[in-house]
């Protein structure tokens, strides 16, 4: 199989065995194969009922590995570092998932491709943008900067 390029989303808001959530996020990076660029890692408030804030990344990487097999590959690099099943966006020690992938669109029963939910989640567009502005939604025909945009842009009152 060819090779696919895959925006992959980190983020951490849990002390590992790697240290803080911020070393946490550069030692999932570094346990990834093929990353060929890296964004910032910033800060963001939880979502749900977690208290502690996250650190979060984005990561371009090239792989010939399917969906379905990178997410394999995702959760296994999850369990490395000690993530368990639990709570819904309760604390974690790392959290991966696939948000776009070069080929368009993957749906299966456990996957799905884009990422359901990327669109909305200011944690994920802002270290996208920073490496991957001109990335093209298959589902939405915008752009991660245009989605960006689109997320900060102020609400009109009343």
């Amino acid at each position: 199989m060819q090779s696919s390029t895959y925006a992959i989303a980190l983020g951490s808001n849990r002390r590992g065995r790697h240290g803080g959530p911020v070393a946490e996020v550069r030692a999932a990076i570094a346990a990834l194969d093929g990353v060929v660029a890296t964004s910032p890692i910033i800060g963001s408030a939880p979502l749900g009922p977690s208290i502690r804030r996250f650190a979060n990344a984005a990561v371009l990487l090239e792989s010939a590995l399917t969906p379905p097999q990178m997410l394999a590959r995702l959760k296994a690099i999850e369990r490395s570092f000690g993530r368990r099943r639990g709570a819904r966006w309760g604390a974690r020690v790392i959290d991966l998932d696939i948000v776009l992938w070069s080929g368009g669109m993957w749906s299966t029963a456990g996957l799905t491709v884009p990422h359901i939910a990327f669109r909305e989640r200011g944690f994920v567009l802002d270290p996208l943008r920073t490496i991957a502005p001109d990335w093209r939604d298959p589902v939405a025909g915008r752009t991660v900067r245009q989605l960006h945009a689109r997320l900060n842009k102020p609400q009109p009152l009343g």
